[in-house]
């Protein structure tokens, strides 16, 4: 019986850190895409500054 108790907490794990990294994925291309926009915003802002 504790055989099978491992093999489940094993599975749970592989699951959980599976989990983890798609949510890491996903964290850091949202901050990528984020910082992109905020970069293209402060670049126009400045050239329309300069005008």
């Amino acid at each position: 019986m504790p055989q099978i108790l491992d093999n489940n907490t094993s599975e749970n794990k592989k699951s959980f850190i599976g989990w983890l990294k798609k949510i890491g994925i996903l964290g850091f291309l949202f901050f990528l895409i984020k910082g992109l926009v905020w970069t293209y915003v402060f670049v126009q802002a400045g050239k329309c500054a300069m005008e």
